[in-house]
């Protein structure tokens, strides 16, 4: 039993690989097994002295037969189909109480799908985010854990010692039952995806709005890391900015096409935000940003009709730049905002219980979106009388406050010179709307009772009123 591992591998791609290593290398025994034996002889071989924690497997029935029981299995495969193929040949040679474990990037309905068809099974399912990449993977990720509170004890040990740690603490946690984690993993990557696309048009304003190069924005991103914005995204843009292309001489994002691919999970967080019925439209003008990004052709032939302003942002450099990062800060609140909110309405909903500032601990380290204010963050929703919405969390208030009014301006002069904000412009609206005591769905509602005698509500009554409109359109 001693020789036994402790958990087992399927999928030795990139992710898988690091994964395996990062286990060993954190003193646990892994077996692994890939449907291409040959990589998994590579592997093993390329292992250096990781190898003596390592257990080769050319078959299923070997990779079970070297796991410790009850039996974790990762499974570290291509979402969707393949997932369920490797489910399928685990439930041959496993047992009753081992354990699949999905750490792809699954759809978290898929999860639940799946964790309800092993349910009577003996088997149990977990669905687990990790985020980080390759980086993350090898050398420590976060990591979010749906499934049973028993199945995360029998692998608690290995996860939490592979997990990144934020002084000390691990960055990994059980946050509840079926789909939690992969559903937690989706917002994560919908708020990156906000984040990266307000970081493009931030840098889309000091290219053409001030007509600065990418070694001039470079430094300004690297000054801005040392402040309130903080980040790995800012940290790797300020790198990105500086490099070089060894072969032209030239920055290497001025060779790169500006034509942004994007796997799904940005999608599926807006669907389920709407789904929820919660706004979440820095998110969606992020998404949108990336499939119109894509439409190439479209672009430049609308160029060629219409031209590009010339207007250059109006203001001393130096006021405009404070603008600017404040702006981004504003927008990153909203954006994160927007984000807890839809986890805070699927925790209801699916009755997880998903607790809001654990997940903002495990995501101050080895996730991508990882940044400074999101230990503020845990200390505004781990209060007793925590805010419905991070926007009125007294920490948060004061940083809008102070912030908003620089993405205002940011955004008025963006209009004005014809450069594309989606995700900046979003966030600010969502914020006006969130502010407004007293909106305009008053004439909407109207509207729905004159073509559709839906009916509306009064503010000096109780009970559902229509209107004299007569007969309606």
């Amino acid at each position: 039993m001693e020789n036994k591992a402790d958990i087992g591998l399927i999928g030795l791609g990139v992710m898988g690989s690091n994964l395996a290593l990062n286990i060993a290398e954190k003193g646990h025994r892994v077996a692994v097994f890939n449907r291409t034996t040959s990589r998994t002889d590579a592997f093993y071989g390329q292992a250096g002295s990781l190898r003596e924690r390592i257990v080769p497997c050319h078959t299923i029935e070997a990779l079970a037969e070297a796991i410790r029981p009850p039996r974790p299995v990762i499974v570290m495969v291509q979402a969707g189909q393949a997932v369920d193929g490797q489910i399928a040949l685990l439930r041959s040679v496993l047992s009753a109480r081992d354990i699949v474990v999905d750490a792809g990037n699954a759809n978290f309905r898929d999860t639940m799908r799946r964790f309800a068809e092993l349910k009577d099974s003996g088997l149990t399912f977990i669905g687990m985010g990790v985020s980080g990449g390759e980086e993350g993977a090898r050398h420590g990720p976060s990591i979010m854990v749906g499934g049973t509170e028993e199945s995360w004890r029998r692998v608690e040990d290995v996860l939490t010692a592979i997990s990144a740690k934020y002084e000390g603490e691990p960055c990994a946690a059980w946050l509840g039952t079926d789909g939690a984690g992969h559903f937690v993993k989706t917002i994560h990557n919908g708020i990156e995806y906000a984040d990266m696309q307000m970081i493009a048009e931030i840098y889309g304003m000091l290219r053409d709005g001030l007509g600065l190069s990418a070694k001039e924005i470079a430094p300004v991103f690297a000054g801005w890391n040392r402040g309130r914005l903080n980040s790995y995204l800012i940290e790797i843009t300020a790198t990105v900015l500086a490099a070089d292309d060894p072969g032209t001489g030239s920055p290497v994002v001025d060779i790169i096409l500006d034509r942004a691919g994007q796997k799904g999970t940005g999608k599926w967080s807006v669907i389920e935000a709407q789904t929820l019925g919660v706004p979440a439209t820095a998110i969606e003008a992020a998404v949108a940003a990336r499939v119109l990004s894509a439409m190439k052709g479209e672009r430049t032939a609308a160029e060629a009709v219409f031209g590009v302003p010339a207007t250059r942002l109006a203001g001393g450099r130096k006021a405009l730049l404070a603008d600017l990062e404040l702006a981004l800060f504003a927008g990153k609140i909203a954006a994160y905002a927007q984000g807890f909110a839809v986890m805070d309405a699927a925790s209801k909903e699916f009755g997880w219980n998903l607790p809001l500032p654990t997940i903002a601990k495990i995501w101050r380290a080895g996730c991508i979106i990882r940044s400074q204010f999101l230990g503020r963050i845990a200390e505004a929703f781990g209060t007793s009388d925590s805010a419905a919405n991070l926007l009125m969390a007294p920490a948060f208030v004061e940083m809008m406050k102070e912030a908003h009014p620089s993405l205002r301006r940011i955004v008025a002069q963006a209009v004005e010179a014809g450069l594309p904000v989606p995700a900046l412009s979003s966030a600010l609206a969502y914020f006006d709307s969130y502010r407004q005591g007293r909106g305009t769905s008053n004439l909407i509602q109207a509207q729905r009772d004159f073509f559709g005698a839906h009916g509306f509500e009064r503010v000096d009554a109780e009970g559902a009123f229509h209107g004299p409109w007569g007969s309606g359109g």
